[in-house]
C-alpha cells in the first residue's frame, strides 16, 4: 500500500486436483505470512478510514439539508449510470439488438403476433355465440316454464317462518318474474 512493493521468486507446481503446492524454503514463507499480516492491517485502517470519511459526509449532508432518501437516489442513480457504461452492459445491449434485428427473431415475433390474434378473434366468435345462445334460451318458452316453476319449489321447499321474516327471498322471487 505505500507504494513499495517487495517481489518473491518462486514456482508453482499444479498437482491436477486445482490445488498448487509452492516450492519455497522457510524464509519465503515467511516473508509471504508478514506480506499477509502487512496486507491485511493496510485493509483494516482502508475500511476504519472509509467509514470515518462516510460518517463526515454523512454529517455535512445533514448540515445541508439533504434527506437519507436524496443520497439514496443520488447513489441509485450514480449506479444506474455506472451499469449502463460498464462494458457488459454494453456488451449486452449490443447481443439484444443484433438479436432483436435477426430474422428468426423477426419471423417469430411475427408468428406469434398472428397466433395472438387468431386466437383472440377465435375467442370472441366463441364469446358472441355463448351470449346468442344465451339470449335464445333465456326467451325460449322452456326458459319461461323453467322460471315460472321454479320459485314454487323453492318456496315449497323452505320453511314458512324463513320466507316470511326474509326481505331477500322475497325480493328475488317477486323481481324475477319476467
Amino acid at each position: 500500500f505505500n507504494g513499495t512493493s517487495s517481489s518473491l521468486s518462486f514456482s508453482i507446481r499444479n498437482t491436477g486436483n486445482g490445488c498448487s503446492h509452492t516450492n519455497l524454503g522457510e524464509e519465503d514463507l515467511d516473508s509471504l505470512r508478514f506480506e499477509l499480516t502487512k496486507t491485511e492491517d493496510e485493509i483494516q485502517t482502508l475500511r476504519q478510514v472509509l467509514l470515518a470519511k462516510e460518517k463526515y459526509a454523512a454529517d455535512i449532508r445533514r448540515q445541508l439539508g439533504m434527506s437519507p432518501l436524496d443520497n439514496m437516489k443520488q447513489n441509485l442513480s450514480k449506479g444506474w449510470q455506472e451499469v449502463q457504461t460498464s462494458a457488459p452492459y454494453l456488451t449486452a445491449s449490443a447481443t439484444l439488438e443484433d438479436i432483436s434485428n435477426s430474422s428468426v427473431y423477426v419471423r417469430t415475433r411475427d408468428g406469434l403476433s398472428q397466433a395472438g390474434q387468431a386466437t383472440s378473434a377465435a375467442l370472441s366468435t366463441v364469446g358472441v355465440a355463448i351470449t346468442r345462445r344465451l339470449t335464445q334460451m333465456r326467451y325460449s318458452h322452456s326458459w319461461y316454464s323453467f322460471v315460472l316453476k321454479k320459485p314454487q319449489s323453492v318456496f315449497t321447499t323452505l320453511p314458512k317462518s324463513s320466507c316470511l321474516h326474509s326481505p331477500t327471498v322475497f325480493m328475488t322471487f317477486t323481481t324475477k318474474a319476467y
